[in-house]
């Protein structure tokens, strides 16, 4: 489970609901900082479990790079509305037509960075069409189906929810916690932020979780696909990774002649373990995409 480092949006940034011609979405808008020449714009699209606040970390660094950056609660994620029980509705192909839908709104092509389960989603929508992105970074996000312990644990989840309701798989989920973890957590995240993070695990629908999560367990191999489009890809990670093991990303961006970036001392979530690395990696991908026109 991802966990952020704070829900307040960095300053300068603006919370509020895109309208798109498939709804409204919740997202953190951050503008180009002051004085700084803009160079683009960036649709981000965080991991299972997770939500734009994953990237409140990266959005000061990117916006002094000269991008305004735009993380979004995909359909049924936190402040995004979507169906408690059709699982049809959170289908790969309907969040794929979601994300166009959400670049269409925001005027010009966009710089699309996934993680994790958003690394999946990002590469479904551009499969669908290529013409709205102007380059695609998975971020810990591999060519197919997750790992075997980890497909385990999202089954265990799944099967939860069929049964359980949202609080009270919350509260299985706090009580599996050791008491070294639960301290860790208290001083890593203070109190408000896990009311934060109880308050964002309430607010997603369960049939998001279900249906995602089958997803992240079943995905296939599409990067023949992808490597056909006319993209600069990037596959960034952390340097340890127990849902998709980093040699098997390693060999992804081989397969698609991709920038490589690895995170020192990052795990599954670099943008809040490593930020400021991070950053400077995603937008010295992105300047050379716009250096060479793109």
């Amino acid at each position: 489970m991802s966990r952020p480092v704070t829900f307040v949006p960095p300053p300068g940034a603006r919370a509020y609901s895109l309208r798109t011609a498939r709804g409204e979405f919740a997202v953190v808008d951050a503008p180009v900082a002051d004085g700084v020449e803009p160079r683009g714009v960036a649709l981000l699209l965080p991991g299972f479990t997770g939500s734009k606040e994953d990237f409140n970390p990266l959005h000061v660094p990117l916006a002094r790079r000269g991008y305004r950056t735009v993380a979004v609660d995909g359909r049924g994620q936190y402040e995004s509305d979507g169906p408690e029980s059709d699982e049809s509705a959170y289908a790969q192909g309907e969040l794929a037509r979601d994300v166009l839908a959400q670049t269409e709104a925001l005027g010009q092509p966009v710089h699309l960075l996934g993680h994790s389960l958003g690394g999946q989603i990002s590469r479904a929508a551009v499969l669908l069409d290529h013409a709205p992105f102007r380059s695609l970074t998975l971020m810990a996000s591999g060519p197919a189906q997750i790992s075997e312990s980890q497909q385990q644990r999202v089954k265990l989840l799944r099967d939860a929810l069929e049964v359980m309701s949202m609080a009270h798989v919350w509260e299985a989920i706090q009580a599996m916690e050791t008491p070294e973890e639960t301290e860790t957590a208290a001083l890593d995240d203070g109190l408000d932020d896990r009311d934060d993070l109880r308050r964002r695990w309430l607010g997603t629908k369960p049939a998001q979780l279900i249906a995602t999560g089958r997803q992240l367990c079943t995905e296939p191999d599409r990067i023949a696909e992808l490597v056909a489009l006319p993209l600069p890809f990037h596959v960034l990670s952390g340097s340890r990774d127990d849902t998709w093991p980093v040699p098997l990303l390693d060999d992804m961006a081989v397969r698609l002649s991709a920038r490589r970036t690895v995170i020192e001392d990052a795990e599954h979530s670099p943008n809040t373990d490593q930020p400021l690395a991070t950053a400077r990696a995603i937008a010295d991908f992105w300047d050379e995409g716009t250096a060479a026109g793109m």
